[in-house]
């Protein structure tokens, strides 16, 4: 496999891979057995929420995760199914739907971004000062790429006007 198509020259897509293929390897198989691996996107962003507000309704989930609100309520069937979330009803307004995690779910991803922790700290620890501030450079340099191409996705489409005779 080569990225010629993305115009990565040969030597550049083979160190890609092989890269890929070490950290494959290297990274420990309780991480890559974690069931959020096995999570699609929106699972993790909710997830996420979840970890930082503790309890959110379901406008708020399809907000963030930017889906209508018939999707969000999808994937939090295929969430609580899994035992990692439960619904509960709002003393204040029965319509209203609040989701918290499940002590299944909770402990899960705790353990998971620990372990995503330790690695972190186990590869900052090991740059110098001059490295942290090269990586902080490239760091930045990558979302002001990222920020740019959102920016041309969220632009306004031009209108092309035809004249009709």
């Amino acid at each position: 496999m080569n990225f010629r198509n993305l115009g990565v020259p040969e030597e550049l897509s083979q160190f890609i891979i092989d890269y890929i293929e070490e950290v494959k390897e290297l990274i420990s198989s309780d991480l890559w057995e974690n069931v959020f691996l096995n999570c699609s996107k929106n699972e993790v962003l909710i997830f996420w929420l979840l970890y930082r507000k503790e309890e959110v309704n379901m406008t708020e989930i399809a907000d963030y995760i930017h889906v209508p609100l018939n999707t969000a309520t999808g994937i939090i069937s295929r969430m609580e199914k899994n035992g990692f979330v439960m619904r509960m009803r709002s003393e204040e307004d029965k319509r209203v739907v609040h989701i918290r995690f499940d002590e299944k779910g909770m402990t899960q991803f705790e353990a998971l971004v620990n372990e995503m922790f330790r690695y972190g700290m186990q590869v900052v620890g090991s740059l110098t000062k001059e490295e942290m501030e090269l990586l902080y450079k490239m760091t930045e340099k990558v979302l002001g790429v990222l920020r740019q191409e959102k920016q041309k996705e969220t632009a306004p489409k031009k209108v092309r006007k035809i004249e009709i005779e």
